[in-house]
């Protein structure tokens, strides 16, 4: 009788803690989920200007009332657009979800392949043009919004917008209601007939509006006093910054209005880039009833102008600073619209980013810091013009991209040249390279000489279809680029160390300071749902920051 009730007791109490550890996706479930990306966001960033934000209702929201993860890595290479974007959404890496780079070289057909191209589909909002010939095609998994589409039987409504085109398309994924990007040609967001043969009304209308030459007409002026930046960045005008705006424009205030009418493109390398992303996302929100009713919605908004910037003046500069300043006032609009359309306590944020940045060489340089400008360009023609004096053709290398050196599989074997040979001869010129570290065999890299973490991103990055037979891993601080500006893509924390926050509905309010990573970021918001995880996900949920 005694062992009966304590039989009972132990059932009563593992059924109750059962039901509490559901609680996130029983009594938590948001109306709507907004995934915000930064393209190019330092983890550091929001800590780094928090005190010159002019709102609490922008990045600070999350630190007042959100959880921060602040140990945040990206656990592949490379360290790109594409990639990030389509991690975060699958929970996934390329090994397993196919994007491995935003372009890489198809070992069987030899031939270069951009992410989101689809020749099968046809562009929307704009005639006679390539620039929406676009689908996710080459997304082998299930994303975030694939899962919640499957989850209502496809009544949840699921929308992309950025500038980028791989901004829009991969986080969005396959059974999106709709992915929208811009067009620099005609100042236009556009679509694909993947989603649709004509674009919704709403995207329309605000095409009309001709809002890119009304902002143009602004210029682009400091925020704060130019002291503050003084003591917070790099000097204004830097001959290794690159001049997006214009040669003549090297610093600040820079004037636009000459680009009414002619160059949109120019647009993007401004924080009012960011404004016009932030003021489509508004309308879809409302024409779009997003979050009006308890079957929960997903919009996907990638902020691609942070990178443009970034890549020209780099992370110690006064446009970047200045660029986060403006972002900042632009989410706390963004929120006050969401407060009004959805309600506070209906909807949930999450805020990441693809990647991250080097310094520009030439600051290192300035600041006797180890970094420098390698180009993959010239490491090919150098590497191919050794192979020819070792008797080989140089046509054996078909390319080097995103620091994976690809062979000619099918040229190899009508010579008769051995994989190991080839391998061989390569590192043993790559490695005299002051810059290179050292050379891995993608297929071995599990057991290259290098530090775990480092060897696990390369063997996470590896896709035998559409990774290299070699990848180079520079010394740290360099970057495949130019004399002006900088990059990233590299396995080094400075690439790969992202923020991660959150806030809204079924959010605690906390610092999570134990290691987390971006594949955990679609398995925290499935669980938050209460729907399956993305069909490649490797990530674990964040349940610290989940009530």
């Amino acid at each position: 009788m005694k062992f009966s009730s304590i039989l009972l007791c132990t059932l009563l109490s593992l059924s109750a803690n059962a039901q509490n550890a559901q609680k996130p996706t029983n009594n938590t479930k948001p109306r709507l989920v907004v995934g915000i990306m930064v393209d190019q966001m330092r983890w550091d960033y929001v800590n780094k200007f928090k005190k010159h934000f002019s709102s609490a209702n922008g990045f600070l929201r999350f630190l007042n009332e959100g959880a921060t993860c602040d140990f945040t890595m990206i656990p592949y290479v490379p360290t790109v657009t594409a990639v990030g974007h389509a991690s975060v959404y699958t929970g996934s890496v390329p090994s397993i979800n196919g994007i491995s780079g935003n372009n890489w070289f198809d070992n069987y057909t030899q031939k270069s392949v951009y992410c989101v191209d689809d020749n099968s589909v046809n562009s929307v909002g704009i005639d006679n043009s390539p620039a929406g010939k676009m689908s996710p095609v080459n997304l082998w998994t299930t994303t975030i919004g694939d899962e919640l589409k499957i989850a209502t039987n496809f009544k949840s409504k699921v929308i992309g917008l950025s500038i980028k085109d791989r901004g829009a398309i991969l986080p969005a994924g396959h059974s999106a209601d709709g992915a929208f990007w811009y067009d620099s040609k005609s100042g236009n967001f556009i679509s694909s007939t993947y989603y649709a043969k004509q674009l919704p009304s709403w995207v329309t209308n605000y095409n009309n509006q001709h809002r890119v030459d009304s902002l143009y007409s602004k210029g682009w002026n400091l925020s704060l006093a130019k002291s503050v930046y003084e003591a917070n960045c790099d000097q204004d005008e830097n001959e290794y910054e690159s001049t997006p705006l214009g040669k003549e424009q090297k610093a600040f205030p820079y004037s636009l209005s000459q680009f009414i009418g002619k160059d949109y493109g120019k647009i993007a390398s401004t924080p009012w880039g960011n404004t016009i992303l932030a003021e489509l996302a508004e309308q879809a929100i409302v024409n779009e009833n997003m979050g009006k009713d308890d079957i929960t919605d997903l919009l996907a908004v990638s902020f691609s102008s942070p990178d443009y910037i970034g890549h020209s003046f780099g992370p110690d500069s006064w446009e970047t600073m200045d660029g986060y300043i403006k972002l900042d006032a632009t989410l706390a609009k963004l929120f006050a619209v969401l407060d009004k359309q959805v309600g506070k306590d209906n909807y949930t944020v999450f805020l990441t980013a693809d990647h991250s940045v080097a310094h520009v060489p030439g600051f290192s340089k300035k600041h006797q810091l180890p970094g420098g400008v390698i180009s993959e360009d010239q490491l090919k023609k150098d590497l191919s013009s050794y192979l020819v004096s070792k008797g080989f053709d140089a046509k054996l290398i078909s390319t080097i991209r995103e620091y994976n050196v690809h062979f000619n599989t099918g040229l190899m074997e009508t010579l008769g040249v051995e994989r190991a040979k080839l391998i061989q001869l390569c590192r043993q010129f790559l490695e005299k390279n002051p810059d290179v570290l050292q050379v891995v065999d993608t297929r071995n890299a599990a057991i290259a000489p290098l530090p775990a973490n480092l060897r696990e991103r390369i063997v996470n990055g590896y896709n035998p279809q559409r990774s290299g037979d070699l990848f180079i891993v520079s010394k740290s601080g360099y970057v495949d680029g130019f004399a002006t500006g900088t990059s990233h893509g590299v396995l080094y924390n400075y690439d790969a160390h992202i923020p991660l926050l959150f806030w809204g509905k079924g959010i605690q309010h906390k610092t999570v300071n134990t290691p987390t990573y971006m594949t955990d970021i679609a398995p925290t918001i499935s669980t938050l749902l209460g729907i399956q995880m993305p069909s490649g996900s490797i990530g674990k949920p964040i349940l610290e920051v989940l009530k």
